[in-house]
């Protein structure tokens, strides 16, 4: 295991929330719709309707598949197949005349029956590009900013990161989605200001919290490892046979699309979306992890366990 894994826990609270969003400052209400299907999940979590809750991080390249084809709806259908209670959608148009014109985010959430919180990395004029927390349970939007990028190499594309605090098992649970730069650089940055007082570090941030989505780093590299110390990766956690790479979609062989998990938070299942429609979607392969809150550790600090 990695330093912010942890082997025990406790037994996870029942219960679960309600699914009526709030409103919010970048968000807006949508009505939900039904389930799309079915999935067998891991035993012991907390249920409802015999499932427990789950997080899918996806970067959906602009809507844009392998075979050129540019589709928001062919992206929900492939989210839509594995009901999560939570969406992380990395590289969303708005408004891109590239793109159609189309708004991506409120696309796919509409389709989803979910909220919406978007927040944009690069904005030219009404155009925009960014990232995006989608959910059908009470959420709200606490925090989305620009994140830093390599003094010495200015004008690289840039990086942003969005914070929701989202209402699952009777807990708010801290969701911090981003999309890293290439260079390695301005990811040992971005993870340092995500780390910081403005980010993990800062009170509201408390256990349990999800950081997720495209770092671009490889269990290898310096960024994943300083994550990796005051976080649990989710696939380290749950120690599994082989890891479950994301990228490229076609034939998946890195692990860049990542879930790290605060202390309370026990990871049930990993899984890699493979079916036939993800891989020609995106360039990338959305990432999904069933998860349970345990009881008696939550409402401290998102790092305050990184020295126990």
């Amino acid at each position: 295991m990695t330093a912010g894994c942890w082997k025990e826990l406790p037994p996870a609270v029942s219960g679960l929330a309600g699914s009526n969003p709030r409103r919010s400052e970048f968000g807006f209400k949508l009505d939900r719709i039904g389930p799309h299907g079915s999935e067998t999940v891991a035993q012991g979590g907390l249920r409802q309707g015999g499932r427990v809750p789950r997080i899918l991080t996806y970067n959906v390249h602009r809507c844009l598949g392998t075979d050129g084809r540019l589709s928001p709806s062919r992206i929900a259908d492939v989210i839509a197949a594995y009901e999560p209670d939570v969406v992380a959608l990395q590289e969303l148009d708005v408004g891109r005349l590239r793109t159609g014109g189309i708004d991506q985010a409120h696309a796919i959430a509409q389709a989803l029956g979910m909220q919406v919180h978007f927040h944009a990395s690069l904005k030219v004029l009404e155009e925009e590009y960014g990232n995006a927390i989608l959910t059908h349970r009470p959420s709200q939007l606490v925090k989305a900013e620009a994140l830093p990028g390599w003094v010495r190499k200015p004008g690289l594309e840039p990086r942003g990161a969005l914070w929701a605090s989202v209402r699952i098992g009777g807990s708010d649970v801290q969701v911090i989605n981003t999309h890293l730069g290439l260079r390695r650089h301005e990811r040992l940055a971005q993870i340092d200001t995500l780390l910081g007082p403005r980010w993990l570090g800062h009170q509201a941030c408390r256990d349990p919290v999800l950081l997720v989505g495209d770092l671009n780093a490889t269990p290898r590299s310096r960024a994943y490892r300083r994550l990796a110390s005051h976080l649990c990766d989710a696939q380290a956690q749950i120690r599994l046979p082989r890891p479950r790479p994301t990228f490229p979609s076609r034939l998946p062989m890195l692990r860049i699309d990542h879930v790290f998990v605060s202390r309370s938070v026990r990871v049930l299942r990993v899984e890699t979306v493979r079916t036939p429609l993800a891989r020609v979607a995106s360039d990338h392969l959305p990432l999904l992890v069933e998860f349970e809150i345990a009881q008696g550790l939550g409402h401290r600090s998102a790092l305050a366990h990184a020295q126990e």
